[in-house]
């Protein structure tokens, strides 16, 4: 096992024998993350441990009394036709603790968006980072989730915390919005398997809950620790809400224009299914065969916005751009490149074209440019919506690699373009880099800025501008941004 040259921060993303995409990283540097509270809390549940200079994640949690991958085994008995990896490519883990059932999943080929607060257990999402598993902090309040509608094969909840039936059942509505047709719910909690009163009310209002949003219960089982689970099934046409004799929730009003859901206060209504010419919603096909999928399977409001042969150029443009200039051309060291964001990501092509190499990418798509991120999601990729005038919602020095394509043009018109560097500079991590493609007076004004944070720069036919981040921390004595 090696060992760190020094206390203090590190450059990789975490120790580990082997880095593949699908291999979890169980050891990562406790001076990265110097959080022991989770360790302490959770001590006889397995999610975390202290080992000398290391946090080790054994794979353990509140609900995985054998391991996470038993677990997730479990799942796949009970309920065959989820077929992890083919079928079901893309999850939403809803309260994921350090992420270690979305980060068990990637050796099946299945990606994961996990999220959670900040909470009194500090930093689990910056565990999840750490490790090399995709993540983000977020919560289910008030507004809704930046995920488009009926976008995520699976989503999960293991003892999440989410009271769903609150404000009107608004929770739950707003998983079933980005739930794709035909999608499963999975909910591992005590009210699934315990009788106490506590426990059966919440069952006995999901139970109502459930029903009056046509979700169908397929299952529920326990398993040999005794831990329950139950999984739902959203419907695949609008006939059930159509045959309600109560319309509660009422379905929602569809309304003309963009509907990106940017500070979009929750529903309290239910989005009518995709209805083409009549016939019931179709998944997509199985992956990996779903990463060239062209957009004729998606929505047809897309359709008509985005052309085939558009899609079809983009694709082929950055598997060209991506192996004769980037894995060779750029300076950049890709085995050691786990977490990666693409913050201009357009069809998800960059992401695409780097399906092979042992890394995921965060496919950003810009809240104030075209919606492709549906088209994302059903090539079997993850991504989120953000305006790039604000912060992002993760962790200081969580990400290994920043992508950007012609990104800053429209942001130079809002907001001042240096705060969008000291932002990126708050979550690239000491060592990696950033890649910038854009116009040429552009690279211009990006080349002294990145300078100025003592970025080892080059230049690339002058339309790539690679920066990578140094150690330097400014003193009291140095100006700053």
């Amino acid at each position: 096992m090696p060992r760190p040259p020094a206390p203090g921060l590190q450059g990789a993303v975490a120790v580990a024998q082997e880095q593949r995409y699908g291999e979890i990283v169980t050891l990562i540097w406790y001076n990265n993350v110097p959080h022991p509270k989770l360790v302490e809390y959770k001590k006889d549940q397995h999610w975390v441990q202290r080992s000398g200079d290391y946090l080790v994640f054994p794979g353990g949690g509140t609900q995985f009394k054998q391991g996470v991958t038993s677990y997730i085994h479990f799942i796949e008995q009970i309920l065959p036709i989820i077929e992890w990896g083919r079928r079901t490519r893309v999850i939403l883990d809803v309260g994921c603790g350090v992420a270690s059932f979305g980060g068990y999943l990637l050796d099946k080929n299945v990606i994961t968006m996990s999220f959670a607060p900040k909470d009194e257990h500090e930093a689990q999402i910056q565990f999840a980072l750490e490790r090399g598993i995709p993540a983000f902090l977020s919560v289910i309040g008030t507004q809704r989730l930046t995920f488009p509608d009926n976008v995520f094969d699976l989503i999960h909840c293991a003892r999440c915390r989410v009271h769903w039936d609150a404000n009107g059942g608004k929770p739950l509505l707003e998983l079933n919005r980005i739930l794709r047709p035909g999608g499963f719910f999975v909910w591992s909690a005590t009210p699934v398997y315990r009788d106490n009163t506590r426990d059966q009310t919440v069952w006995n209002a999901m139970v109502l809950l459930t029903d009056s949003i046509c979700w169908k219960m397929v299952v529920k089982s326990i398993d040999a620790t005794g831990i329950g689970v139950v999984i739902y099934q959203k419907p695949v046409s609008n006939f059930c809400y159509e045959q309600r004799k109560v319309n509660n929730p009422p379905l929602c009003v569809q309304k003309d224009g963009p509907n990106i859901s940017w500070y979009a206060p929750l529903d309290s209504c239910l989005p009518p299914l995709p209805n083409r010419s009549g016939k019931e919603y179709k998944w997509p096909i199985a992956w990996p065969e779903r990463l060239r999928t062209g957009i004729s399977s998606v929505p047809q409001e897309l359709n008509r916005i985005y052309a085939e042969e558009k899609y079809d150029d983009d694709m082929k443009h950055w598997e060209t751009l991506v192996s004769e200039a980037y894995s060779h051309d750029l300076g950049i060291s890709w085995s050691s490149i786990r977490n990666v964001m693409d913050m201009n990501a357009g069809f998800g092509g960059f992401a695409a074209a780097l399906i092979n190499q042992p890394l995921w990418v965060m496919n950003v798509v810009p809240v104030h440019g075209p919606d492709t991120l549906p088209i994302i999601f059903n090539r079997g990729l993850i991504g989120i919506y953000h305006d790039w005038c604000e912060a992002f919602n993760t962790y200081p020095r969580t990400y290994d690699l920043l992508h950007s394509s012609f990104l800053f043009g429209n942001l130079t018109q809002r907001c001042n373009i240096i705060e969008v560097v000291a932002e990126m500079d708050r979550i690239l991590r000491p060592g990696k880099w950033v890649v910038i493609q854009d116009t040429t007076e552009m690279i211009r004004k990006m080349h002294p800025i990145l300078q100025s944070l003592h970025y080892e720069t080059t230049l690339y036919k002058q339309q790539f501008l690679v920066g990578k981040k140094d150690f330097w921390r400014p003193d009291n004595k140095e100006s700053t941004l």
